[in-house]
C-alpha cells in the first residue's frame, strides 16, 4: 500500500500538475452549511438520485421541476402520509418517471428522514456530525433504514449535496485493488471497512477530507 503522496503524485502527472489537480478535487461543504438544509431538499436530493441509478440522469434532471410539482416539492410531511390513492395518481404522472418501487421509496424516505430528523434536530444536523472514519457506518444506516440506498446511490447523493463523502467509482476502486485493499469490488461488509481504513489512514497522512481523497484515487486511474 503507497503512501498517500504517492498516489497524489501519479494523479498529478495524469492531469497536468499538482495545480490542475488542486483545481478538479471536490470539497465538501462547511458542517454549518450542512445542518442548515431543510429536510425537504435532502428528500428531493435523496429522490434524484434514486431515479438517477441505473437510468439516464440527464432525462431525469430535465423532468426535475415536474417531479418537484409532483412531489409537493418535497414536504416532508406530506410524503411521509402518501396513500394508495397518490400512488394511483403518481405512476400515471407524465411529469415524472413512472417507476412503481422508485416513486414508493419517496413515502418510506420521507419517514426515514422525519425520523432522523426528530432524533438529531434535523436530517443535516445528524449528516454534519458523522465523523470521518464512520462514514461506513453511515452508508450501513442509509441502506438499512432507508429505500433503495444501496450501491453507489446513496454515496453519489451525498456527494451531491456537499457532505464529505467518498465514492466508490469505477477509477476508486480500481486504484483501491492496486493498492491491495481490496481485490474486488467491495460488496460485503468485511470489505467495506477496509474501505474505510485505508481512507482513515490516507486522511491522517494527508489531513484531506474524503471527498478530495477519493477523487484524488480517481484521477490516478482515469
Amino acid at each position: 500500500m503507497s503512501k498517500f503522496q504517492t498516489i497524489v503524485q501519479i494523479a498529478a502527472q495524469r492531469h497536468g500538475g499538482i495545480d490542475a489537480l488542486e483545481a478538479k478535487l471536490v470539497k465538501p461543504l462547511p458542517k454549518d452549511q450542512i445542518i442548515a438544509i431543510e429536510d425537504d431538499r435532502w428528500l428531493s436530493a435523496m429522490t434524484k438520485s434514486i431515479f438517477q441509478a441505473g437510468f439516464n440522469w440527464k432525462v431525469v434532471e430535465s423532468m426535475w421541476l415536474g417531479f418537484e410539482a409532483a412531489f409537493e416539492g418535497f414536504d416532508i410531511g406530506r410524503c411521509a402520509f402518501l396513500n394508495d390513492e397518490d400512488f394511483d395518481r403518481l405512476v400515471s404522472d407524465s411529469r415524472i418517471v413512472r417507476y412503481g418501487a422508485k416513486i414508493k421509496s419517496v413515502q418510506q424516505n420521507a419517514v426515514f428522514i422525519s425520523t432522523i430528523s426528530e432524533e438529531y434536530g434535523g436530517f443535516g444536523t445528524y449528516l454534519a456530525n458523522v465523523q470521518i472514519g464512520h462514514y461506513t457506518d453511515l452508508l450501513f444506516t442509509l441502506k438499512k433504514r432507508g429505500a433503495r440506498l444501496g450501491g453507489t446511490t446513496a454515496q453519489y447523493f451525498l456527494r451531491h449535496m456537499g457532505v464529505d463523502s467518498y465514492v466508490l467509482s469505477r477509477d476508486v476502486i480500481a486504484r483501491l485493488i492496486a493498492e491491495n485493499i481490496i481485490d474486488k469490488a467491495p460488496t460485503s461488509q468485511k470489505a467495506m471497512r477496509q474501505v474505510q481504513e485505508a481512507f482513515n489512514l490516507y486522511h491522517q497522512q494527508s489531513g484531506r477530507s474524503l471527498s478530495e481523497i477519493s477523487r484524488i484515487l480517481a484521477l490516478s486511474t482515469g
